[in-house]
């Protein structure tokens, strides 16, 4: 259907990020290393910990999409990481290329002629893939806004 491919497109260009506040991939790249593992003064986390956060839930929002046996985390403590600083030099990394995993997924899904983004999720209790894509665009707006914010108190970002 015409309307649900511009809808679908809309949605799409809303997760990509870029057209109303900072995307993905640019304030990834601009969190130094040395700072990733620090809180400001008066900030509830740290980079690592809002990137964490974004990618498990970005995560559990795509598996409940598409896979009925998913089981969520539990809520909150399975949305957060354990630690303020990456566990290893390689967790940031890893956790950024998971995140694009995911995000791709998700674009795919709803880019999929075959997907329609309003019949309700069957294992779901209402929810539709426009709603949880919509969710996903929020959530991650929501938190890039406090990376920036924290990379701000933490003298990173002018």
């Amino acid at each position: 259907m015409v309307k649900d491919k511009a809808l679908g497109q809309h949605v799409l260009k809303l997760l990509e990020g870029r057209s109303a506040h900072v995307d993905f991939e640019t304030a990834v790249k601009r969190t130094p290393v040395a700072l990733r593992g620090k809180r400001p003064k008066g900030a509830a986390h740290s980079p690592w910990e809002i990137l964490e956060h974004m990618r498990l839930a970005q995560w559990d929002i795509l598996e409940f999409s598409r896979n009925a046996k998913h089981v969520s985390p539990e809520w909150p403590g399975g949305y957060w990481p354990k630690s303020s600083a990456p566990p290893n030099r390689n967790a940031w990394n890893q956790s950024v290329r998971a995140f694009r995993a995911d995000h791709a997924a998700l674009n795919a899904l709803v880019a999929d002629e075959s997907t329609d983004l309003f019949a309700p999720i069957p294992h779901g209790d209402g929810q539709t893939i426009l709603r949880e894509a919509l969710l996903v665009a929020d959530h991650n707006a929501y938190h890039l806004g406090a990376l920036v914010t924290v990379l701000q108190l933490l003298g990173a970002w002018k």
